[in-house]
């Protein structure tokens, strides 16, 4: 295996594999490299605009290729982002996609990608590799084990801190998640499907729960007897508010044409739950005033 990136950030007790340290923009310059290599495929993890999919593509082999998207593709984001909804769950690949562009345009950039939010777009991307009869796999919100943007961390800091009462919103949306395992079998599985080439799949967990469930769910992993508290005075952007839009999607063209199967979402919770409570991260969020005045109010 040949694993192309910048070098910033090799794993540590990873499996033995080759690495070439370079820059997307310059991939043109290793083409000669790649192609000593002689991939049977190619599997793109971060091609997050139209220039990242363009220095790389012309540059590839005529091997079977997997490009990684996002859900975030769908119309129903933009409703769920808006406080409206009127897109029917759950949300398969034919569903509508967005109106608007870049969604994220203005946004703080997220640790550990090397991401220009301004011209995030995973709609500008897909086309292009599905022009070349690669396999679009559409990612729900991946949690796991090293995950950068720590996404049970909402609630674990708070575990962290020793906090009794949890102040949430009814906590109603359903929003897909998907383990990061679960999304490495999907990788392999399309990679071995000839039926996958060209074709797009949702790579989500079957059963969700809501997102007050989620947060119980990450407290029973944890081992906490903290308390759900529901309050009022919630923020707007909250996952614990109150949403019109369900971001509830479908996998079943998956699980069909791949033969593909998540695990068990109670599991895999839990294990990511005790991976990050045993890695914390270095800068801890002590300010708790927002959840105090919540629970007086």
């Amino acid at each position: 295996m040949l694993v192309a990136h910048r070098g910033r950030h090799n794993p540590e007790n990873w499996v033995a594999v080759r690495h070439l340290h370079m820059d997307r923009a310059a991939f043109a310059s290793a083409a000669e490299r790649i192609g000593e290599f002689a991939p049977d495929a190619v599997v793109d993890t971060l091609a997050m605009t139209s220039t990242d999919a363009e220095s790389v593509l012309p540059h590839l082999p005529g091997v079977p290729i997997v490009v990684l998207s996002s859900m975030d593709v769908y119309r129903a984001y933009e409703l769920a982002l808006a406080g409206g909804g009127r897109i029917p769950v759950p949300i398969t690949e034919d569903s509508p996609l967005r109106q608007e562009r870049y969604p994220h345009r203005g946004a703080p950039g997220v640790d550990g990608y090397d991401v220009d939010m301004d011209a995030y777009e995973k709609l500008d991307v897909e086309p292009l590799y599905l022009a070349r009869a690669a396999t679009v796999l559409r990612l729900a919100v991946v949690y796991g084990e090293h995950d950068p943007q720590r996404r049970e961390d909402f609630v674990l800091r708070r575990v962290r801190a020793g906090r009794e009462r949890i102040p949430v919103g009814p906590g109603n949306l359903l929003w897909s998640r998907v383990h990061v395992d679960d999304v490495a079998r999907a990788v392999m599985a399309a990679l071995d499907e000839p039926a996958a080439r060209g074709e797009v799949f949702n790579i989500c967990e079957t059963t969700t729960v809501t997102v007050r469930e989620w947060m119980a769910q990450i407290l029973r992993a944890a081992g906490s007897g903290a308390e759900l508290v529901t309050v009022a005075d919630v923020p707007p952007e909250s996952l614990t508010g109150t949403f019109g839009q369900h971001l509830l999607f479908s996998n079943e063209k998956a699980r069909r044409v791949l033969g593909w199967e998540p695990g068990d979402p109670a599991e895999s919770v839990a294990r990511s739950v005790r991976w990050h409570l045993e890695h914390p991260p270095t800068a801890e969020d002590a300010d708790f005033s927002a959840d105090d005045r919540a629970l007086e109010s």
